[in-house]
């Protein structure tokens, strides 16, 4: 089973095709009710929903919009102010475009998508994070090996085993099929990551249990740095 595609992975790339012509405002809702979440928008002046988001964002001048995945340590698809960087970091998420930012919060069956101004940020370009991945997929295999990951989490050996089976996902036009790829796999390592530490298996001893995280943290780190360069059309190949 893998991990989902990040509610602000899939509103970077729907608002970016909309922003450029290639899909209607329709498809984007669509894209997101698929997620059986209402949506509303709290920081606009006079409030509103995700079209009335999207039009502040061309209002901006913005033609496509970017995703940030950080985490304490690593806020990757963060450039400040320190308000959107706090509320991005404790969301785990959000999306950037011409200034403004969004940040997703979960209350009841209702997004709450705040808005606040989100200066420029350097990101990996999708051949770095590609590479960046396929190196710690390589580096992790080799460790969890050492460690005898098929005896405490076989789903580990086997999801390390058979890479070529990823999850499909529903990309809007104009997404460059390799970001679609490299999205894919990411999300795919980020599953790796997961059955890797879903329980201490048969660790014996806190070195064990440690070493184990130890060794998922670069892959971990990868995987969020491909989806966030998958989703984020300033770092595309032209």
């Amino acid at each position: 089973m893998y991990p989902e595609l990040p509610r602000s992975a899939r509103l970077a790339w729907w608002a970016t095709a909309w922003l450029r012509g290639h899909e209607p405002a329709d498809h984007v809702l669509d894209a997101m009710a698929e997620l059986e979440e209402a949506h509303s928008v709290v920081g606009l002046e006079g409030g509103g929903g995700l079209v009335d988001l999207l039009a502040s964002w061309r209002r901006a001048g913005a033609t496509g919009v970017g995703l940030a995945l950080p985490v304490e340590g690593d806020p990757v698809g963060l450039g400040g102010p320190r308000a959107f960087n706090d509320a991005a970091l404790e969301a785990g998420e959000g999306v950037v475009a011409a200034g403004v930012g969004a940040v997703p919060e979960l209350v009841g069956e209702v997004v709450h998508w705040t808005v606040l101004p989100a200066d420029r940020r350097q990101l990996a370009d999708v051949g770095e994070a590609d590479r960046g991945l396929r190196s710690a997929l390589v580096e992790a295999a080799d460790e969890l090996a050492a460690l005898d990951v098929a005896r405490w989490r076989p789903e580990a050996a086997d999801a390390l085993m058979d890479l070529h089976h990823r999850p499909a996902l529903d990309a809007p036009l104009g997404t460059p099929p390799r970001c679609v790829e490299l999205a894919a796999r990411g999300l795919q390592a980020w599953a790796i990551v997961d059955l890797a530490l879903e329980d201490d298996g048969g660790a014996v001893s806190a070195y064990e249990i440690g070493r184990r995280r130890d060794s998922m943290q670069p892959l971990e780190r990868a995987a969020r740095r491909a989806v966030v360069a998958a989703c984020s059309p300033e770092v595309w190949p032209h």
